[in-house]
């Protein structure tokens, strides 16, 4: 069967299917040795009644943050992500597909965190969930946590792919680094109130707005690689060192992953994004508009 047309089958079948396979690739090698499939669904898809068969939870909202950090979604260190890795039964050797039931939302958040920590076998299901039951591909009862077992994955966190508020705002004075919103246009603009509460409204100044969603196609798929490449060349021109933010560091990793596939290669999302960026104790400057 074809794969999705923005991943190339070449390497599928090494372990390394690249940064987006499609739902007929997933459903050949559903049951194949060595694949880790994985539900990072966050709110109201979180622990949904049925899941694609054998999904394991990647829990950004529990294990997979870490929670004595001030802001959401924030990345754990080397030792709890390993240790959460093994937990759900992944090898160095593994080869991961990630997807949400949103479409594309919180899997390219997963994505993000295994090629953080240096794991670079990792794909994102291209539509999540509903391209999957739109293929009329099974579905099961979502089960039990996974009580298969330990794996055998150690972290080697890459500097510079997850980066602090100081790194952006030296990305925002830097005329050869581009730094992209997520967050709608509203929320950009300040005109419609952030949905935690206590942030302040806007944006940084010299940040470009790009909402998340106008990089998938009316389906929840990813534009062509074309289109994503024009897309952001339209609002960065020449500059390939992107930066992303968005809310809490989750929608940030959707345009990571629209970037790769466009073929640039220099990126970093905010972990803290807005949810660090906006609180009033930052101090950091806001504009509206």
């Amino acid at each position: 069967m074809p794969t999705s047309q923005n991943s190339p089958s070449r390497g599928a079948d090494s372990g390394n299917p690249g940064p987006l396979v499609g739902a007929d690739w997933l459903a050949e090698r559903l049951a194949a040795p060595g694949l880790v499939l994985f539900d990072a669904s966050v709110g109201v898809h979180r622990g949904a009644a049925h899941r694609i068969p054998g999904a394991r939870p990647f829990d950004l909202d529990g294990e997979l943050s870490d929670h004595d950090a001030p802001a959401p979604h924030t990345m754990p260190d080397a030792a709890r992500f390993t240790e959460a890795m093994r937990a759900l039964g992944v090898d160095d050797t593994s080869t991961v597909v990630v997807y949400d039931g949103a479409g594309i939302y919180s899997s390219a958040r997963a994505w993000w965190m295994l090629r953080a920590m240096g794991f670079d076998r990792a794909a994102v299901l291209d539509g999540g969930l509903p391209a999957w039951t739109a293929a009329g591909l099974p579905v099961e009862a979502t089960g039990p946590a996974y009580e298969g077992p330990r794996g055998s994955f150690t972290a080697r966190p890459r500097p510079g792919l997850l980066v602090d508020g100081a790194t952006v705002a030296a990305a925002l004075a830097d005329p050869a680094a581009a730094v992209l919103d997520a967050r709608t246009r509203e929320r950009f603009a300040g005109t419609a109130p952030e949905p935690r509460p206590g942030l302040r409204g806007g944006h940084m100044p010299g940040a470009f707005n790009l909402p998340f969603a106008e990089l998938q196609r009316p389906d929840g798929r990813m534009r062509p690689a074309a289109e994503l490449r024009a897309g952001i060349g339209a609002l960065t021109g020449d500059r390939e060192r992107l930066y992303f933010s968005c809310g809490s560091g989750v929608t940030a990793c959707v345009l990571a992953l629209g970037a790769t596939l466009a073929g640039y290669r220099d990126l970093a999302v905010y972990d803290g994004s807005w949810s660090e960026w906006g609180t009033p104790s930052d101090q950091r400057p806001v504009v509206t508009g």
